[in-house]
Formats: C-alpha cells, sequence, structure tokens
C-alpha cells in the first residue's frame, strides 16, 4: 500500500532528533545550573565599606566589613548598606543566571519557553 502525504522519513524520524535535542538541551542545562550554583557573586556598598558575597543557591557566604563603617550610634546605616550589598550580588547571580539559560535556550525563556501547550 502506498503511502499518503507526509514528509519523507517520516514524523517518527523527526520526533527523535527532537527528542535527542530535547535531552541535550537538559544535560546542558543542568551541567550549566551547577556551574551557577558553585560560583560566588560579590558587590560592594558604601565605597567599598561593606562587601557581602552569595552563592548561586543564593545563600549568604560572607559579610565583610571595615572598621570605618561599625558606628553604634548609626546601626541604620550599617544595616541599609549590608541590605544594599546583598541585594546587589543577588542581582548580579540572577543576571548570569538568566543570561546563560538564555544562551542554551535560543532566548525561549527556559523549558516550555511561552509555548501554548
Amino acid at each position: 500500500m502506498a503511502k499518503r502525504g507526509g514528509f519523507p522519513g517520516g514524523i517518527p524520524g523527526n520526533m527523535n532528533n527532537l527528542m535527542k535535542q530535547a535531552q541535550r538541551m537538559q544535560r546542558q542545562m543542568e551541567e550549566t545550573t551547577k556551574e551557577l550554583e558553585e560560583k560566588e557573586y560579590s558587590a560592594a556598598a558604601g565605597g567599598g565599606a561593606v562587601t557581602v558575597t552569595v552563592s548561586g543557591k543564593k545563600e549568604v557566604v560572607s559579610v565583610k566589613l571595615s572598621e570605618e563603617v561599625v558606628d553604634p550610634d548609626d546601626i541604620e546605616m550599617l544595616e541599609d548598606l549590608i541590605v544594599a550589598a546583598t541585594n546587589e550580588a543577588l542581582r548580579k547571580m540572577e543576571e548570569e543566571s538568566q543570561a546563560a539559560m538564555a544562551k542554551l535556550t535560543g532566548g525561549l525563556g527556559g523549558l516550555g519557553g511561552g509555548f501554548p501547550f
């Protein structure tokens, strides 16, 4: 019986290639995620008076304070500097993570990439 319609090689061949590509992309994403989690990101505030380092797992690794920023009469300023440095370090980590994933997915925005299914 003759084939009707379709593409040479049929859909199963194309589906197999698609599955291999998806598996390869998943492995690359897992490797990239692991690499990003092992990295550390630092940011400073107050002209370097406060430096905060976070991991790619979104955990604070260290907080370094210079002596001149430790003023018992102005604890609020120190708290603000710590918050600012922490937020900047987390922003750097997120930015690099998103850029690395976009590079792998071709800008699809992650798995599923906005496809309606």
